[in-house]
């Protein structure tokens, strides 16, 4: 099976359409329906929310609709042409209007299609498209009747976007945020123009960190699920985007999430990783005030399924009897279909039109194409035919021109171009195809001076700019290689940042000295003291090893004396030129060896030059080894471009072509004339091999003449003849012996060159590994000072994180003080006025206890009896509504610390006393003027305890403001309290953290800090011991150790003798019980024949020897059995080959046999085929009466030939006849 790439389920019936990596067909999972629909990879598969309709979207710009009921057969409805390459698809049902809203995000950039910035927002018609046949034209696209579109045009490019109830929601991946949009009102006539609706921005919320990021909506409309690259899952309602949930669903080191989708029911999210293969289901955990959200989802789940129920049963009914998909079975249909002929056309057809394709890749546009075109042609056949026979008349005839015009005179021929027919338009095409010349060259020009520019900036920058070019050294027999180190010249800036710190260092030292010189007297111990530690190393050294290693700086700060800001930031300038030291003079090592490097090559090749010399004189053919730079050594070499690397042909204009042609014809001339001068050097290399004297070197080319006389036979020789042979001999030998020493000298030459070659690169090799073990130490130094650095920079960072925060602590409780100042005279005014306030409360409670003490006396003139009634009528209040305090936090206003109250109170009450002033409460027997004025006095008292009243509600509110002002008063206070603690902490810290610096030391090979544990280190009960102490104390515990080890080992050779002599006596015992038991074995044991012979035998070797005897005898008879049954198994074998190779020679002559019969049988076969595939009826009956006339004439045959033997036989019977005398016809006579 292949992979899909992108799937979908439909809603009113159990299938789906998938498609299965970079294939273009749409597959259906429970059927056999496929359609190949596009030319490109299929990007996006939709279904509307209906059901209804399939959505397919590529990046050539065209989207399918797709009939999505099983009854309906997956048919194609038709095309629709988008503005540009298809992002991103989204639908929207609308269940009353039967209408599919469809938004279609387009790029217009042909280069990058991840994003796009135009919407097309399509609306379809479910009835129209559905039922209608008329919606499409010819070539399948749909009718502009049928749908509306709207074109809008966004801001900001989006890579993801959704269509909700009149709004559309996106995401901006170059601002990395959520947008929203509300669509425009449709009240116009929808307009097809291309004129596009520019959509403004509703509202904006904080995306992903990783972009992009893809947008899924839930089903009920109401949730907004966003995933990104960096692996979050976020949802939010699309009323508040920028409130959301979110969970951490996959890695983002695997690219995050890749997509996601709601649930029917909206309750759980299924998303898919980018690269991790995983499938994450995650589930909505809704609290109390979410239940009802949760259960509007499920409602409205549940409604579109009881509202599909129907639909679903009657698609899921056709959906079963259809076969399912299989790919290998179409993929041999189509290639069944296509090689029998379906599909097929004619050679004249593919001659004039192109526009057919394979039926291997065609799709169902194509097939439209193909209908379309296919009916023009039928139509316009006629026509086609006769202008293509009129042009093959016109063609024949301008040939037939062209050929006289051949056989012409000279003066009476015409150029070709007189026989064009359309010169205007050779001449336009001729310009065109300039035109488009001169356009491809500029865009080639301008492409190549882009490349060059390019190239120039990254040359300046990364080679130009570098004092010292990364290079490297490999070894000659080994994969080492050592590196040295790229390095930029340092800039004005850093040279006089470094000037500006090594002068004030300077000056700082010179200072330093100049103060300890006047204010210390220094004596001879001292003067000894400082000679000692002025030949111990310098503290500003320990913590690095640079000074071994060429980065020596004498204006370095101690480690013990960095204390200061400034001072760190000057140690690290400082620091930096050390690794600069470090590297440069690790980079004139790598110099020198490279230097030596070249001229061990150099060396090496003339040993080589030599060498091949030799093995030319000595007629050896073996490979030298000629080691050369390679490309990391040279990387100059990157730069520039040679001929053998340009693998196309270079091209030339006219006159760069003539310039080497002539180029070609003088270095020609200059070839002749050079070997027509230079007929002496000819002469000389002909004559005497090009030289004038006899060389060493021509040793080997020598040969001794051979006499004339040698091709006569050695009996004709003469005597003086026999002289110059010995002779000749003698010299051909001398040659022999001087060759035989030459060659010894050369092959020894050639070995001495060999092994100077080797060991001089093998010593090549042992210096470049010591020079790559100089890199590892200054690798070690750079990291080292590195470290420092590094350390410098952290203490700098921590300082100004401390100062900043004392900062803020100082401006903090700046702040406080002046708060604590306004609210401690605030407080001082409220203390003020609340003690006035209380004088005065005082004052009115002492008048009305004067007012009830004076009531008898102010009745004097009344009964006694009378005065006690009035008086309890002067105590008697009407019952009124109480006045409700005030309990708010609040400050008070203005008003209530005036003591000002409300009026309500005061008039209820006298509205109240007007009822009990009424004469019908007066008592018996009392005189009206008296009651007047009795209820006057109890009218003054009321409104004195009301006045009471109201002060003290009014008193109770100024002391609670004034409790609340006092704890302000002590919150500020504490404040400040706790912010100059926590300044005092900071700056003690600042201090400790100045003082109590990080000091690196260089720990000795042997000597590593024990790490640190979990625990909690303490301390404070520590002692510093000397290292000699603990080495001792450790000496004394090895030997200790020593001897007790020593001890164990005595103690357990001693126990293993023992247990040895225990298990030595168990064996003793055991072997006596042994030795008992076979005593008592012998005496029990029972006296065979055998044994008495064996007992009365005097010795033991004659027994011996009968045995070995009939042994003997016994082993010969059983050689003997055993050699005849070996020579009858060899007559047995032997005979069996014989029949082997008789059955052989059988098989062979039947195989032959039966090769003819099968050809005879075959025969036979062939015409018994033959003539039965030929027969029928008749045929039958004209074979019956063929038989019955052969039988016939075979009858008559034998009639003839049986009378024939009669007469034959009656002849044989008178010729013996003849032969014999008659004794009948004797006796008759």
């Amino acid at each position: 099976m292949l992979p899909e790439s992108t799937v979908c389920c439909c809603r009113n019936s159990h299938w789906r359409h998938s498609v299965c990596g970079n294939d273009h067909k749409t597959k259906t999972q429970t059927s056999s329906q496929s359609s190949s629909l596009y030319h490109v990879p299929v990007d996006h598969l939709v279904f509307d929310q209906g059901g209804n309709f399939l959505i397919t979207g590529a990046s050539d710009s065209r989207m399918y609709v797709l009939n999505a009921r099983p009854s309906k057969g997956f048919e194609i409805i038709g095309w629709i042409e988008a503005p540009g390459a298809i992002v991103n698809l989204s639908t929207q049902y609308h269940t009353e209007s039967k209408q599919v809203k469809v938004l279609v995000l387009c790029s217009k950039t042909e280069r990058e299609i991840n994003e796009g910035n135009v919407l097309l927002l399509l609306t379809l018609f479910v009835q129209q498209l559905t039922d209608s046949s008329g919606c499409v034209d010819v070539y399948g696209c749909l009718c502009k009747d049928v749908l509306h579109s709207y074109l809008y045009e966004i801001p900001h490019a989006l890579c993801s976007c959704v269509l909700a109830i009149n709004k559309i929601f996106g995401y901006c991946q170059q601002r990395k945020v959520l947008q929203s949009f509300r669509i425009p009102e449709s009240g116009v006539k929808p307009s097809n123009a291309q004129e596009a609706v520019h959509l403004i921005l509703e509202k904006e919320a904080g995306g992903h960190l990783l972009s992009p990021a893809f947008l899924q909506l839930s089903p009920h409309q109401t949730w907004l699920a966003t995933v990104g690259r960096d692996g979050l899952l976020r949802i939010s309602e699309i009323s508040t985007m920028d409130r959301y949930v979110q969970l951490q669903c996959h890695s983002c080191w695997q690219g995050g999430v890749g997509s996601v989708c709601f649930t029917p029911d909206s309750q759980t999210l299924i998303t898919s990783g980018l690269r991790d293969g995983s499938l994450v289901c995650s589930s909505l955990r809704l609290k109390l005030s979410g239940a009802g959200k949760a259960n509007a989802a499920t409602q409205y789940a549940q409604s579109v399924a009881d509202s599909f129920e129907s639909v679903v049963s009657s698609e899921n009914t056709i959906l079963s009897k259809m076969t399912d998909w299989d790919p290998q079975t179409q993929s041999m249909t189509s290639c069944s279909s296509f090689l029998t002929g379906e599909g097929k056309m004619s050679h004249e057809g593919e001659q004039e039109e192109n526009y057919f394709v394979s039926p291997a890749s065609s799709t169902w546009l194509d097939g439209k194409l193909d209908a379309v075109l296919q009916e023009e042609t039928q139509q316009y056949a006629e026509t086609k035919k006769n202008l293509r026979k009129n042009i093959k008349v016109l063609r024949d005839t301008i040939k037939a021109m062209i050929q006289e015009n051949e056989s012409l005179p000279d003066m009476e021929k015409l150029g070709h171009q007189e026989f064009n027919l359309d010169v205007e338009e050779q001449q336009r095409m001729q310009l065109e195809g300039k035109q488009e010349v001169n356009r491809v060259r500029k865009e080639i020009e301008m492409e190549n001076l882009a490349k060059c520019y390019q190239r120039e900036i990254l040359k300046k920058e990364c080679w130009d700019s570098m004092q010292v070019k990364g290079k490297a050294i490999k070894a000659f027999h080994s994969e080492n290689e050592v590196k040295n180190y790229p390095m930029k010249e340092r800039t004005e800036k850093e040279l006089e940042e470094l000037q500006r710190t090594e002068t004030m260092r300077q000056i700082e030292q010179e200072s330093s000295q100049l103060q300890e010189v006047i204010l210390n007297t220094i004596s001879g111990d001292k003067e000894e003291e400082e000679a000692e530690d002025s030949k111990t190393e310098s503290p500003a050294l320990t913590g690095s090893l640079s000074a071994l290693y060429g980065g020596v700086n004498p204006h370095l700060y101690s480690q013990f004396n960095l204390h200061i800001r400034e001072q760190k930031i000057n140690q690290i300038t400082l620091l930096k030129d050390v690794i600069y030291k470090v590297k440069s003079t690790f980079n004139k090592e790598f110099e020198a060896v490279y230097k030596q490097k070249e001229q061990e090559i150099n060396r090496l090749r003339e040993k080589n030059k030599r060498i091949s010399e030799i093995m030319t004189e000595l007629d050896l053919s073996e490979s030298l080894w000629e080691p050369s730079l390679t490309d990391n050594e040279c990387p100059e070499r990157a730069l520039t471009v040679t001929d053998s690397e340009i693998m196309v042909e270079k091209y030339l204009t006219p006159e760069q072509k003539e310039k080497e042609e002539q180029l070609k014809q003088e270095d020609e001339r200059q070839g002749l004339a050079a070997k027509s001068d230079n007929t002496r050097d000819q002469a000389l290399s002909v004559m005497m091999g090009g030289v004038l004297e006899l060389k060493k070197e021509d040793v080997l080319r020598m040969e001794v003449p051979q006499p004339e006389f040698m091709s006569k036979p050695e009996v004709q020789w003469t005597e003086e003849e026999r002289k110059s042979f010995k002779e000749f001999e003698k010299k051909a030998k001398e040659l022999s012996e001087e060759k035989e020493k030459y060659r010894k000298t050369l092959e020894t030459e050639m070995k001495k060159l060999l092994t100077s070659i080797k060991e001089a690169t093998q010593m090549f090799d042992e210096k470049l590994t010591k020079l790559f073990e100089r890199k590892v130490k200054s690798e070690m130094v750079i990291y080292q000072e590195e470290l420092k650095i590094a350390n410098l920079v952290h203490s700098i960072q921590t300082e100004e994180e401390i100062l900043s925060r004392e900062k803020q602590l100082s401006l903090k409780l700046e702040k406080a003080r002046i708060v604590k100042n306004e609210i401690g005279e605030e407080l001082k005014k409220h203390k003020e006025t609340v003690d006035a306030f209380r004088e005065e409360y005082d004052n009115t409670v002492t008048e009305d206890k004067l007012l009830d003490k004076g009531f008898r006396k102010e009745f004097f003139d009344v009964p006694g009896h009378i005065i006690d009634q009035l008086y309890k009528l002067y105590k008697r209040r009407p019952r009124v509504q109480r006045i409700k305090t005030q309990t708010e936090n609040n400050q008070f206003k203005e008003g209530a610390l005036l003591g000002t109250a409300p009026s309500d109170g005061p008039s209820l009450m006298i509205k109240a006393m007007e009822e009990l002033d009424a004469p019908e409460n007066m008592p018996e027997g009392l005189d009206p003027f008296v009651w007047e004025r009795f209820c006057l006095a109890r009218r003054a008292k009321v409104e004195s305890e009301q006045k009471v009243k109201l002060k003290a509600l009014t008193l109770a509110e100024m002391q609670a403001f004034l409790q609340r002002r006092t704890d302000e008063d002590e919150k500020a206070q504490l404040e400040i309290k706790n912010l100059i603690d926590e300044l005092n902490s900071i700056c003690e810290e600042k201090m400790r953290f100045r003082l109590d610096s990080m000091v690196q030391i260089v720990l000795q090979q042997g000597q590593v800090e024990v790490e640190a544990g979990d625990f909690i280190a303490d301390y404070t009960n520590a002692l510093l011991i000397h290292r000699k102490v603990i080495e001792d104390l450790n000496s004394t515990i090895r030997a200790l150790g020593d001897q007790k080890i020593a001890s164990m080992v005595e103690c357990k050779d001693f126990r293993k003798g023992i247990i040895q002599q225990e298990w030595d006596h168990r064996r003793m015992r055991m072997h006596l019980e042994d030795l008992s038991n076979k005593a008592r074995d012998i005496q029990t044991l029972r006296i065979t024949q055998e044994i008495q012979d064996y007992l009365n035998e005097i010795s033991n070797d004659n027994r011996v020897s009968k045995q070995l005897t009939t042994l003997e005898t016994t082993l010969d008879l059983q050689k003997t059995t055993h050699q005849k049954k070996v020579e009858a198994c060899k007559k047995q074998i032997k005979h069996l080959d014989r029949q082997g190779v008789q059955m052989q020679e059988k098989n062979a002559a039947l195989d032959l046999k039966v090769a003819d019969m099968e050809i005879t049988v075959a025969e036979r076969r062939n015409i018994y085929e033959a003539v039965a595939m030929g027969d029928n009826q008749e045929t039958e009956a004209e074979k019956n009466y063929q038989d019955i006339i052969l039988r016939k004439k075979l009858l008559n045959i034998a009639g003839a030939q049986s009378e024939e033997i009669l007469i034959l036989r009656a002849e044989l019977e008178k010729l013996r006849m003849k032969n014999f005398p008659s004794l009948s016809q004797l006796d008759y006579n």
